[in-house]
């Protein structure tokens, strides 16, 4: 198909999506070892973060399946009109929700569709605009993003979660590009973070850098919190 990535594209060097950055040595990224957090909390986050990923990983394809679907009709609920927006996805990995069929879908609804990517070395992410059927190119691990679109920069955030708590705090993958995009951001997008309701904890033991969600969408249900303000 038309919108299958080209296996014998040129893997570029800092290319890849938010979700990802657990893979990269802290220095690759400028931060320090412990991302300025107390040794006890950053070891915490390391541990839970490992255990959400094994139970995620655990969870049947049909399982999978069935759950992204409902997270997929949860979005249209809270966000019932995409038109003239532009919304950041992702592209699924180790058992994360697969919504590219809700993705593909919001180029035909009036929005656009962006990716993200590391532009460089302690760089916020950019955004790509991409729709079905344009050139993919593979980048860190393997894993698309769109080779041309001009970059964009979004109304919506939507992002894969490792863990989530009461407060709309949000545990990723330790990297930190999550808050480093958002504290960038000229604007203040609407964020929206989806997993499984499995990945509900009482805590993420939040620091000073972490930026909460708006809304967090699983299988079971919609949560939403303040309104983005500015």
């Amino acid at each position: 198909m038309s919108n299958e990535p080209n296996s014998n594209a040129t893997t570029p060097e800092f290319a890849s999506p938010a979700c990802f950055m657990h893979e990269v040595d802290p220095g690759y990224m400028g931060l320090s070892a412990s991302n300025d957090r107390p040794t006890d909390t950053a070891k915490w986050r390391a541990a839970e973060r490992q255990r959400l990923i094994a139970e995620r990983l655990a969870l049947s394809q049909d399982e999978r399946q069935s759950a992204s679907g409902l997270i997929a009709k949860g979005l249209d609920q809270l966000v019932p009109d995409v038109s003239g927006k532009a919304i950041s996805l992702y592209w699924p990995f180790r058992g994360e929700p697969d919504l590219r069929e809700w993705m593909a879908d919001v180029t035909p609804r009036g929005g656009t569709c962006l990716l993200p990517l590391v532009a460089g070395k302690g760089q916020p992410l950019v955004f790509r605009a991409w729709k079905a059927g344009d050139k993919l190119e593979r980048g860190v691990w393997n894993i698309p993003y769109p080779a041309e679109g001009p970059e964009i920069i979004p109304d919506i955030v939507i992002a894969p979660l490792v863990g989530f708590d009461p407060a709309f705090y949000r545990l990723g993958y330790g990297g930190g590009y999550y808050d480093r995009t958002l504290a960038a951001h000229p604007g203040t997008p609407l964020v929206i973070g989806v997993g499984y309701q499995q990945q509900a904890i009482a805590t993420i033991h939040p620091q000073a850098h972490d930026i909460p969600m708006q809304a967090i969408v699983t299988e079971r249900e919609i949560r939403t919190g303040a309104s983005p303000s500015g």
